[in-house]
């Protein structure tokens, strides 16, 4: 399922996830780890490619995050983004410093060698999208330049014989005209990566995998009825049937007619093999939030009061030998657990053992998907369009777009509001536009 492996390295820039999702996008299978990374590890996994991202830092500053320069003697190609390229240089020996103008924004590239495999059918003109207070003003011994700007004397360069190359701009973001180009030419060109990494192969695997570590044991499921846990959810039933319970908590908070959309694909007239449990729990979840207007509060009683009502029911079923959570790649990388980047999402519960379900192991078995993956995953599984592409939606629901105090009255009105809205964006075309970058 992973039979090649491109690597990105993250020294905190921004566009980490962005670079991994864009090399997903060329069939090959991605993944991100700190530049603080052990390199016995990285040679270890065996990459085709190390990607290096870009980076808040100076690369010559002493407390800069950095790598050895044995990471571009494994004989692995890397390609280094914006700081990763000044990286590069830096550390191989070129002269990285201050520049004399900012580059931010859209501007040209002139491609010097058309001939680079980077470039290959790039425009010789090319609108890139930069971002750098520094500039790589003497490429390091073996790199030759291969395209420049009116400001930025190496926009590109390259070591062929090393396997080795840089890019000042950021190939990645939509700004870059022909940035798919160009990381393609270097994960499937200059990698030789075949692009194998397909959503129908992850499905059928990763059921069998799914199939073999369950056995005949119980599996327990948290259902919201987003795109994630639905996912989760189908691909566990595809595997293991009715081993599978599913708890929906309808906490009254849902959008106009949610709880019963959901019940109608997962319940009993559903089309998926697997024990549904609703549990209409609006009034409990009223009756908490009754008199509370701080929203941060709201946020945590709603939390709070759904893991209430999910351990109650867990503990009617009794011991399961499984959990099942919808994590996805960006909640770990968010979490902390991949990448550089700042954590973002310190209350998921990623790879964490809750101790409210009497449980051996947690599943996650969209943990390595990107959400457009996800939903990839979804249609494979023939779950329905609507349900697939079910714009996104907060934990605590309608709870937070209500000013003030929460109230049945309340979430009713902004129920019908929500609901006029989100037909017309339906009717307008922009329904799968909005929401999903």
């Amino acid at each position: 399922m992973k039979s090649e492996l491109v690597i990105v390295i993250d020294f905190g820039g921004q566009y980490n996830q962005l670079v991994a999702r864009r090399v997903r996008e060329c069939n090959v299978y991605c993944e991100i780890y700190s530049y603080r990374t052990d390199l016995e590890k990285i040679k270890a996994m065996k990459p085709k490619g190390i990607i290096l991202t870009g980076g808040p830092n100076s690369c010559y500053e002493e407390k800069s995050p950095t790598c050895s320069r044995e990471l571009f003697e494994l004989g692995i190609p890397v390609l280094g983004l914006c700081y990763g390229a000044q990286l590069m240089q830096h550390v191989l020996g070129g002269r990285v410093a201050r520049a004399d103008v900012r580059e931010y924004g859209k501007t040209k590239v002139l491609v010097d060698k058309r001939s680079s495999r980077i470039f290959k059918d790039v425009s010789e003109e090319t609108m890139c999208w930069m971002s750098h207070f520094d500039t790589i003003f003497e490429v390091a011994p073996g790199f030759e330049v291969t395209a420049h700007t009116a400001d930025c004397p190496v926009a590109a360069a390259e070591n062929i014989d090393a396997g080795l190359y840089a890019i000042q701009y950021h190939p990645e973001v939509m700004h870059t005209a022909e940035g798919m180009k160009m990381l393609s030419n270097f994960v499937l060109g200059v990698c030789g990566c075949c692009g194998d990494w397909r959503m129908e192969f992850f499905v059928e695997e990763s059921v069998k995998q799914i199939r073999e570590k369950v056995g005949s044991g119980r599996v327990l499921c948290a259902l919201s009825g987003g795109v994630d846990s639905s996912v989760a959810a189908v691909m566990l039933s595809k595997a293991i049937g009715s081993q599978l319970t599913c708890v929906f908590v309808d906490h009254g908070l849902l959008r106009k007619d949610e709880g019963d959309e959901v019940e109608s694909v997962f319940g009993p007239e559903g089309a998926y093999d697997l024990n549904f449990i609703r549990v209409n729990a609006q009034q409990r979840f009223y009756h908490r939030l009754s008199g509370i207007t701080e929203p941060e509060e709201k946020r945590k009683i709603i939390g709070e009061e759904f893991i209430h009502v999910f351990e109650e029911e867990a503990k009617k079923i009794g011991a399961v030998d499984f959990l099942v959570q919808g994590t996805i790649y960006p909640d770990v990388v968010e979490s902390g657990l991949g990448g550089e980047s700042a954590v973002i999402k310190s209350h998921h519960n990623v790879g964490g053992l809750p101790d409210y379900v009497d449980f051996k192991e947690i599943i996650e078995p969209l943990r390595n998907l990107f959400k457009d993956e996800v939903r990839k995953v979804g249609l494979e599984l023939g779950i329905p369009e609507y349900l697939v592409f079910r714009q996104p939606f907060p934990g605590p629901g309608l709870g937070v777009r209500i000013v003030g105090e929460v109230t049945a009255d309340k979430v009713r009105i902004v129920q019908d509001a929500d609901a006029i809205y989100r037909e017309e964006i339906a009717n307008a075309g922009l329904d799968r536009n909005i929401g999903f970058h």
